[in-house]
């Protein structure tokens, strides 16, 4: 018996199904999609916008724009673009991704095949979480190590901090005795 040889094809981007595998916002909800911080995120076929939800479960928004500044509003939240410049910058798609660039609410990114975008954040209306309950024990241990790390904290408090932003972002496989010590942690250091 003899088997088939396999011959490989050059593929027709023009005809392919798979024409957004090479467009910067499905490699933005890619990045997004394999970093422990966020639950989902897609990207609009062909579009310039990226929807994801955080492990907290608020909806954002990022929209690609050309790379020179707006005058939107700034977000009370630098942390989450952080979060989301390292994340796009784990993906092999992107060299660069400077979170807070030119504002609080911005990421600069450039892909590997040189093209650089600005990336606009901004909260996307009907967050996952009810109004009524906008606070879960993961939420309030990373609240708790964000307000510390912002405060000059000393090495083992960073550390410390951390630690609890770790805990906070793997919550659903940490086991319960190591997440009540987190939520202790996290009280303690509200207390201070």
């Amino acid at each position: 018996m003899t088997t088939p040889e396999l011959r490989l094809t050059h593929i027709d981007r023009d005809k392919s199904p798979l024409f957004d595998a090479d467009h910067d916002p499905v490699r933005v909800a890619d990045a997004l999609r394999r970093s422990p911080h966020f639950a989902t995120a897609d990207a609009d076929l062909g579009g310039d916008t990226v929807r994801f939800t955080t492990e907290a479960g608020i909806n954002y928004t990022l929209t690609f724009k050309d790379p020179e500044p707006t005058d939107d509003d700034l977000l009370p939240e630098p942390v989450l673009t952080e979060a989301i410049a390292a994340a796009i910058l784990n993906h092999p798609g992107f060299v660069t991704a400077d979170a807070d660039s030119p504002r609080e609410d911005t990421i600069t990114i450039q892909s590997r095949n040189q093209v650089r975008h600005l990336l606009v954040l901004d909260v996307d209306r009907g967050n996952a979480i009810a109004p009524e309950d906008p606070s879960t024990p993961a939420i309030d241990v990373a609240l708790a190590a964000d307000k510390l790390l912002a405060s000059d904290p000393s090495d083992s408090e960073r550390a410390t901090a951390e630690l609890l932003n770790y805990v906070a972002a793997t919550w659903d496989k940490q086991d319960l005795p190591l997440r009540e010590h987190a939520q202790a942690v996290a009280r303690t250091l509200r207390t201070r």
